[in-house]
């Protein structure tokens, strides 16, 4: 049985942003502010995302949760160009390195934005919730991206407490989410397939895997 913890948005708020990088990371996250009452709008912006292929499959799995959960889904443009743009001379950083701190600043800056554009006073994002992200290096990207804009906060949450990382992979193994080999960039792409094959593993196959779902257990 699912085990509910109190949760509270800043200042009380009961209207929340939520900047979703994926399904998977944010299945957890979104059950946790819809079970507390607060009003959910999901912001999708993610041109780090490379290809194209599982850049669209990435996000129809997030729009797919979306409306089964019923909550609004905002689909922001996909420009990997400026991506490329902003990280570049970054390109051999380690993960969690300078070039993460400058991608989660592109996206938290475009999200609010969009907060402080629609009437929304807080935001926050799945990021953090994985293992392979460092949350206070998130977190501190959310913060200063709340400060460009006036009346806006982010909610620097630990969605991984509360077994909230072990709930994560309960809700992908029950939904059956598409399940992402690399952390989303080319460059985590090419670093993940070098590791591959020198693991004598096969190179990563877009589009392919998804969650098996959990198997009962019988008493």
């Amino acid at each position: 049985m699912k085990k509910h913890f109190p949760i509270e948005p800043p200042d009380g708020e009961r209207k929340v942003l939520l900047h979703s990088c994926c399904a998977p990371c944010s299945g957890s996250v979104i059950e946790d502010i819809h079970d507390a009452g607060v009003e959910l709008t999901i912001y999708f912006y993610n041109p780090n995302i490379h290809p194209r292929k599982e850049y669209e499959t990435r996000k129809q799995e997030n729009v797919k949760y979306a409306r089964k959960s019923g909550i609004p889904f905002v689909d922001a443009d996909y420009d990997p160009k400026r991506w490329f743009e902003i990280t570049k001379g970054h390109e051999w950083d380690p993960e969690r390195g300078e070039r993460c701190s400058m991608c989660f600043d592109m996206r938290f800056v475009k999200t609010a934005e969009y907060a402080f554009q629609n009437g929304f006073r807080v935001f926050t994002s799945s990021l953090g919730i994985s293992r392979w992200k460092d949350f206070d290096q998130v977190s501190r990207a959310g913060i200063q991206a709340a400060s460009l804009f006036p009346g806006i906060t982010y909610w620097a949450h630990n969605w991984r407490k509360n077994a909230g990382s072990q709930r994560m992979y309960e809700i992908a193994k029950r939904e059956r989410f598409y399940q992402q080999q690399y952390c989303g960039c080319a460059y985590s792409m090419r670093d993940t397939n070098g590791w591959r094959v020198s693991q004598g593993r096969t190179r990563i196959e877009i589009g392919k895997d998804y969650f098996e779902p959990a198997k009962p257990i019988f008493l």
